[in-house]
């Protein structure tokens, strides 16, 4: 069982996280992380590893299995989420494992550092977002950094995770670089240590001075997008209602429809596109407009108009779904 335990406190945890340790006859983890579980861990085998030790927490996981151990290998977090799920399943896949060869496996979620650091601050994370580790560890910068300029250029919240440690002190300072290349210099930050747990520390800063806040391995790093407030010391990240409604009267703005595409969603887009081309405007001047592959507007172009349902059903705006 790949348990994801979440920031660290028991009541932060799932159900199902606390029954997976509590049926197992081996815990295996990093020695914080079974610090932080120790209370559930009474009668166990424990085999605590080093940072770096996790490719030797996926072998010994399975050794143990394979000698009819029920096995808890426990992650902070998301065990998927640069957790370890993707090394345990390399190692299986090495072993020869399959579904059927008797060892079974099974992932419990848990919450991930964004998910908890966002709650210790507020609602930063309500619209898009994605997450990106600052190791090199495994990663080539240059990779990295190609990942860090698109996400800042494409306005996304991001959450930078292991954002710097007691040898890896310049990694931030280029995230950085980069991302004032993007977005305005008092671009909202929250940095979040240790979320939910004991030595827990939150500041809020901006893009311009984030280099200069006290971070470490502990800490996660979220940066907002152009439109992220801080208001009452909570960092908010509209979702995009007023896009759409007059936020006082609550009433659609002209043009809009309650549980419709926005006006320049992808319908009246391609309306706008097809205008623009048959009005003299090249493939590359609005591949340059929009930002877009050429390729990608050639293609749209190309295709037929959607048919359009006149009474379809309205759409759940707040999920999206």
């Amino acid at each position: 069982m790949l348990v994801g335990i979440g920031p660290g406190s028991v009541e932060h945890m799932t159900q199902r996280a606390r029954a997976a340790i509590a049926e197992a006859d081996t815990v295996i983890g990093y020695v914080t992380y079974i610090k932080l579980v120790q209370d559930l861990l009474e009668g166990k085998e424990i085999i605590r590893k080093s940072m770096t030790e996790e490719l030797d927490r996926a072998v010994s996981a399975l050794e143990a299995a394979r000698a009819g151990r029920r096995v808890a290998l426990i992650s902070s977090g998301d065990a998927g989420v640069y957790g370890m799920a993707g090394p345990t399943y390399e190692v299986l896949f090495q072993a020869g494992w399959t579904p059927e060869c008797g060892v079974e496996v099974e992932i419990v979620p848990g919450a991930s550092a964004l998910n908890s650091c966002a709650a210790r601050v507020g609602a930063p994370l309500t619209h898009d977002f994605c997450a990106i580790s600052l190791s090199d560890l495994l990663t080539p910068w240059p990779v990295i950094a190609r990942r860090l300029n698109a996400v800042a250029a494409a306005d996304f919240v991001v959450a930078l995770y292991n954002p710097k440690s007691g040898r890896r002190t310049r990694q931030i300072v280029e995230a950085q670089r980069l991302f004032l290349s993007h977005r305005r210099p008092d671009t909202p930050v929250a940095i979040v240590k240790s979320a939910y747990r004991r030595r827990e520390r939150i500041e809020f800063t901006t893009l311009a001075q984030m280099s200069e806040a006290d971070i470490g391995m502990l800490t996660t790093v979220l940066i907002g997008n152009s439109h992220t407030f801080v208001r009452h010391g909570l960092m908010v990240t509209p979702r995009g209602y007023a896009n759409k409604y007059d936020m006082d009267s609550h009433d659609a703005h002209a043009g809009e429809k309650a549980g419709r595409s926005l006006s320049t969603g992808l319908l009246g887009w391609l309306d706008a596109l097809a205008i623009a081309h048959a009005s003299g405007d090249s493939i590359a001047t609005l591949a340059e407009r929009y930002d877009l592959p050429a390729s990608y507007i050639a293609a749209t172009l190309a295709e037929p108009p959607p048919a359009v349902a006149q009474e379809a059903p309205l759409e759940h705006e707040e999920t999206g779904a």
